[in-house]
Order: structure tokens, then C-alpha cells, then sequence
């Protein structure tokens, strides 16, 4: 059973990153049913949340039906991450995560998210700080290094370690490098290997579907891994790839019906979080994700995409399971 401090997340815990403007509680929630072990919040900024900052006190809400959940913090600034890490605490997450992973440019030219990685001290003593300020379990998400001649993971993961994080996370990019390029998990590995190493550590970067999770399990020795992109209108992932380590198998895909059943669910979750009108605003991009694939499919993101009333929505996904039972040859793409 894996750990984080007292936490037990699973044998082998498959996580949901934090994505900023998609694993909001309606998304996370989805992707709950079908069995993410661990959730972490939209990473918020310290800065935000000690402001009092509505968009960054409202990414704090949680519900039960989630945990375990992180709450993902990021700064540069070592004071404001302290009062952040208390302003956090009192939302009464199971974990307080560190976002040192973020390339964002406007996060990291201003020394925070991944740009933390050109100051490695900084970073520690920031660390230490957090840990030093809740009585919760610290995690750190982060990557590789800051760029191709500072690929120091290793180095790094120890010293958080002896800092105190409970759990590190790795994403098998640099800073620099682009989403498009393959992850290169070959530092995470060693960094899993090292006999220093004692806390669990989790791997992320293209795990999109059963066999990538068991080729990276298996090559690499994790303790875990993070879904980020393969999520996206996929909340079924997460069963899949558990099936997929235990016996080799898939399960079906989800058919029309259960796309439309789960979609619902997310975009009721949104309704009552955000209201109507925004929810059926941000719900707009995960559409295209949830019927990815399916033929003919423009007429109805494009209907989707005008109406801003829920009814209206409703009745265009009846539309859509009509149209998919029963194609109409005439309707073209």
C-alpha cells in the first residue's frame, strides 16, 4: 500500500493532474466515479489567495466525494507561500501540493512554477517553508530540470526529501521543452531507483491509455502515475488503466449512451457550481473531447457552441443520440 504520510492512496494510485481551466470539482468529479485515486485543485496563486482573490478562493472548493485532494499552491515568493499554505489549511484538503512544474511563461519568468528550477535553493528553502507551516502531508509536483544543461531531478528530489515532502511528483519534461516532444522518463526512473529516495514518487508525462501506463510502471519501477492530457473527455481512463495492470485487458469503449450519460453529469456538476450561463460557456471545450471521433460531428459543436441555455443544451445531446442511433446518411461533417 502506498503512503503519503499517514494517507493510504493505493497499491499502485493513478492521480489526476491539476490543469489549470479543466480539473475543476465538476471535471473532477467525473473522473472520480471511475476511480482516480488521488485529485489535486487548478493550481492557485499565492499571491491570489492571500488577496482574498475570487477566482483563486472560489478553486478551493471541494467536495467529499473527491478526497483524497490536494490543494495545489504556486508562487515566488517565500512569505506569500507560508500564508498561502495556512489560507489552504483551513479548506481542510488531505495535502498541500507545491507547483514547481508550471512553464507557463507569465508563472515561470517570474521565478515560480518551473522557473523555481533556476533557483534550486530558493526552492528548497521555499519547501521547507511550506512543510514548516501546515500540519498536512507536503507534495511537490515538478520536472525534470530548468533546461538541457540542468537536468538535475535527482539532486532535487533529494533535498525536498530531506526537507520533508511527503510524495513527489515528476513530469518528464524540462522546463523548455514542449509538450509535442515525447516525455523522457529515463530521470524519473533513476530518481525512483536511488536508495536515498523514500517517499513515493510518481511519474507523468504521455500516460494516455492502459499500455503506456504498464510500459512506464514496468520499465520505470513508479510508485504511481499522473493523468493529465489523456483525461480530457476520458474520465473512463482511469478504470481502463487499472483494469489494463491487473489482467491485460481493456474494457469496452464507452458508447454513445454512456458518453452522453457521463457528459451530463459533468455538465450538471458545472451547473450547480458556476451557474448556467458559465458553466455552459467553459463546458464548451470538452465537448469536442467527449465525442471525439465520432463522424458528422461539426453540426452539433456547432449548435453547442451558440446557445447558452441549458434546455437548448439538453435537448441538442438528445439530438446527438438520435442522430448516432440513427445516422441520417444527408448530415455531413
Amino acid at each position: 500500500m502506498i503512503k503519503i504520510s499517514h494517507l493510504e492512496v493505493g497499491e499502485f494510485p493513478i492521480l489526476l493532474a491539476p490543469m489549470e481551466d479543466v480539473s475543476d470539482p465538476p471535471f473532477r468529479y467525473v473522473c472520480k466515479m471511475f476511480g482516480a485515486d488521488i485529485m489535486y485543485t487548478e493550481f492557485i496563486s499565492s499571491e491570489g489567495l492571500i488577496r482574498d482573490a475570487v477566482k483563486s478562493v472560489k478553486k478551493l472548493d471541494f467536495s467529499e466525494f473527491e478526497r483524497p485532494i490536494g490543494i495545489q499552491i504556486f508562487g515566488h515568493d517565500i512569505d506569500s507561500m507560508i500564508k498561502a499554505t495556512a489560507y489552504a489549511e483551513r479548506a481542510n484538503p488531505d495535502i498541500i501540493d507545491i507547483n514547481f512544474g508550471c512553464p507557463v511563461r507569465k508563472v515561470a519568468d517570474r521565478g515560480a512554477g518551473s522557473g523555481i528550477m533556476n533557483n534550486i535553493p530558493k526552492m528548497v528553502e521555499m519547501t521547507a517553508a511550506v512543510v514548516k507551516a501546515t500540519k498536512l502531508p507536503v507534495t511537490v509536483k515538478t520536472r525534470l530540470g530548468y533546461d538541457d544543461s540542468r537536468r538535475d531531478i535527482v539532486e532535487i528530489a533529494e533535498k525536498l526529501q530531506d526537507v520533508g515532502i511527503q510524495a513527489i511528483t515528476i513530469h518528464g519534461r524540462l522546463r523548455t521543452t514542449r509538450s509535442s516532444v515525447p516525455a523522457d522518463w529515463t530521470l524519473i526512473g533513476e530518481v525512483k531507483r536511488n536508495p536515498r529516495m523514500n517517499i513515493p514518487v510518481f511519474g507523468n508525462g504521455d500516460v494516455i491509455d492502459g499500455p503506456s501506463a504498464k510500459y512506464f510502471r514496468d520499465n520505470f519501477g513508479v510508485d504511481g502515475l499522473m493523468i493529465a492530457r489523456g483525461s480530457y473527455g476520458n474520465p473512463w481512463i482511469f478504470r481502463d488503466i487499472k483494469q489494463f495492470l491487473a489482467d491485460g485487458t481493456l474494457p469496452s469503449p464507452p458508447d454513445i449512451h454512456e458518453r452522453l450519460r457521463v457528459s451530463k453529469i459533468h455538465l450538471q456538476k458545472s451547473v450547480e457550481w458556476k451557474g448556467e450561463r458559465l458553466a455552459l460557456l467553459e463546458m464548451r471545450k470538452h465537448w469536442s473531447d467527449y465525442f471525439k471521433g465520432y463522424p458528422n460531428f461539426k453540426p452539433f459543436r456547432m449548435k453547442i457552441m451558440s446557445t447558452e441555455i441549458y434546455d437548448e443544451l439538453l435537448a441538442i445531446l438528445d439530438e446527438i443520440e438520435e442522430y448516432y442511433n440513427n445516422p441520417i446518411p444527408d448530415l455531413h461533417d
